[in-house]
């Protein structure tokens, strides 16, 4: 029995039944059944706003001119519904469907949120576009190519200044552009406002009388790691069935409505349909965080956590990471990020050990206890939610049980086990790509994730899964030794924490693992050279390199051979490309994406042409 003092946080799903099938191959199901859900999210819009139609669905602090930002502007689940029927009947009028979508180019916002509701109430599916496709891309060639796939018959963006350049280049002529703020020179454009006055008419409760568990809601696309992206089908049985799955994991979930305070973009599944889909399915209400993680935007995240108080925290690692750093000097942060929060929660990638260790130190200094970190498995074809946490003792890379009603085949594969999915929460497929989802499921039905895992405790299977990385990334020395690259990168980035971002590793084929350091921030002050000076020149300097020469020389020492032992490594001055797909919006790294597109620096650092790598040195 443990001593430490947990937040008390209910786990819904603690128990397993695992069932042999063919050779290499098992069944994992939670014993607990699913429960009854509703058969469309629009049915979730329309109860809150009659049970509680005064209470605020959304907020956003409001822009002001001079680029900052004011008082909270709320919108009512009253005002939300009302504002959704009239969006409806003026996307009825334009004839939209699934053949002729809706396309977002903007960051979460108000006018987002009520144009995807609206979408939802006449049937009309909508597709969340990753806005740096639009406004950091310089050749918008995965902007065009899900323009091709989806054929958008109205492309809505929030702001015409920001979004001209990318509107121009991809947008044809005949398609109609919605604005909330601006003009486009030599191009006519609807303001959302117009939009957004359509008189509502039965026309509109004749289309959501027509959609049901099959309807099509929305279109996520993948971030595309060596192929173009996909579009992934998304249904109301999908999102429905997920909610409920996730309220039988996280019972607190049903305790209280949901506060939220979240800054995870709405083109990710993360963001758009596990925690819009907790705020709308429990009645709660959702603060849109314009901050991110960070050096820029973290001032706006820590601004509005003094502010708000969660009952449940999102974030992914770089964010728990910046907020475990000022938490420790920041007393009122502490005081109102932790006054009532039920549970924090990460995805995306690893949370390093030492940033975990750091929450819970300050959590027990200020509260006397340590707040759950939630966490688990998903992904954009699974809704995202799948997999999640048994109990409050949690180290990272803990997986957990699958939740009610997913099925979970665990198949062998060459010295890993590969997880797939099947259940009501599963995409159907990839829109206007059979092939794609033929290859996507396997000859049972399951969707095949290429996440490798491992159980926590082998001999207690009520405990859960870990992570053990991608079935794609892990590969071979020449030796014929497999390098598990997932496990791997978790310790080099604990290592060198706080001044590693992530890491790449190296050498496939090869004799020796090698690694692509990409540091974070924070190595400048580090470096103690004056805040201008060029990257390289930081990476170069004295202090920093011997920081991550005692980080390569630390894990050399307690590796155990040639497939976990770092041989040789580089400290990357090139931040990772979203052009390239080498990183994603979350900030999540693309192994196979790196190793593409710079494979002149992989194979200098290999053959000793590159100069001051950093190999390890004899104790």
């Amino acid at each position: 029995m443990t001593s430490v003092r947990y937040r008390t946080l209910a786990f819904g799903i603690t128990r397993a039944v695992l069932t042999e099938g063919a050779t290499g191959t098992r069944y994992l199901k939670a014993e607990n059944a699913l429960q009854p859900y509703v058969g469309r999210m629009t049915d979730r819009l329309q109860h809150w706003a009659d049970v509680a139609p005064d209470r605020t669905f959304i907020a956003r602090r409001e822009r002001l001119a001079d680029g900052g930002t004011g008082d909270w502007q709320r919108v009512s689940y009253a005002e939300a519904l009302h504002k959704a029927r009239s969006i409806a009947q003026g996307l009825l009028d334009r004839g939209l469907s699934a053949e002729r979508p809706v396309a977002i180019l903007s960051e979460n916002g108000i006018e987002h949120a009520l144009l995807a509701l609206g979408c939802l109430m006449a049937g009309v599916p909508y597709c969340p576009v990753s806005p740096p496709y639009s406004i950091v891309s310089q050749d918008f060639d995965k902007l065009r190519h899900v323009f091709d796939t989806l054929t958008p018959g109205l492309v809505f963006a929030a702001d015409a200044k920001r979004f001209a350049r990318a509107i121009a280049a991809v947008v044809p002529p005949e398609v109609e552009v919605v604005l909330a703020e601006g003009t486009l020179e030599g191009r006519a454009a609807t303001p959302f406002d117009a939009l957004a006055a359509t008189p509502a008419t039965a026309a509109v409760d004749t289309a959501l009388a027509a959609t049901g568990p099959d309807t099509i809601t929305k279109f996520l696309f993948t971030s595309g790691s060596t192929k173009l992206p996909k579009a992934v089908i998304n249904t109301h049985r999908m999102w429905c069935a997920n909610q409920q799955q996730i309220r039988q994991s996280i019972p607190a979930l049903g305790d209280e409505p949901p506060v939220l305070i979240d800054w995870l973009p709405w083109n990710h599944t993360f963001g758009g349909n596990h925690n819009v889909g907790i705020v709308l399915d429990n009645g709660g209400t959702l603060y849109i965080d314009d901050g991110k993680p960070t050096p820029a935007g973290m001032a706006e995240t820590l601004r509005n956590l003094r502010e708000v108080a969660p009952t449940i925290y999102f974030n992914v690692p770089t964010g728990f990471e910046a907020i475990a750093a000022a938490m420790e000097t920041d007393a009122v942060l502490r005081r109102n990020l932790l006054s009532r929060v039920k549970m924090f929660f990460y995805a995306g990638a690893a949370l390093s050990q030492p940033v975990w260790d750091s929450l819970h130190r300050t959590q027990e200094a200020e509260v006397g206890e340590r707040i759950v970190m939630g966490t688990g498995l998903g992904m954009t074809e699974s809704g995202p939610f799948a997999l999640y946490i048994t109990g409050p003792e949690v180290q990272s890379g803990d997986l957990g049980l699958p939740a009610a009603g997913i099925e979970i085949k665990l198949v062998d594969h060459e010295g890993k086990t590969e997880v797939r999915y099947r259940g009501p929460n599963i995409t159907p497929g990839y829109w206007r790509a059979p092939e794609a989802t033929a290859e996507a499921f396997d000859d049972e039905g399951f969707f095949s994730t290429g996440d490798a895992v491992r159980w926590i405790d082998e001999n207690d299977i009520h405990r859960g899964l870990r992570f053990d990385g991608r079935i794609a990334e892990d590969f071979k020395l020449a030796t014929g030794t497999f390098v598990s690259v997932g496990p791997m990168r978790a310790k080099i980035t604990t290592a060198g924490a706080p001044y590693l971002q992530d890491v790449v590793l190296t050498g496939i084929n090869g004799k020796e693992v090698g690694a692509l350091l990409f540091p974070t921030p924070a190595v400048r002050q580090l470096a103690g050279l004056p805040p201008g000076a060029p990257l390289r020149a930081v990476l170069d300097s004295a202090p920093v390199r011997a920081h991550f020469q005692t980080v390569i020389n630390t894990l050399a020492a307690a590796s155990t051979g040639s497939a976990n032992r770092i041989a040789r490594a580089w400290l990357v001055d090139e931040p990772p490309s979203i052009d390239k797909g080498e990183v994603t919006d979350k900030g999540s790294i693309n192994q196979r994406a790196v190793l593409k597109h710079r494979a002149a620096l992989v194979d200098a650092l290999h053959d000793g042409s590159l100069p001051d790598i950093l190999i390890p040195t004899p104790a």
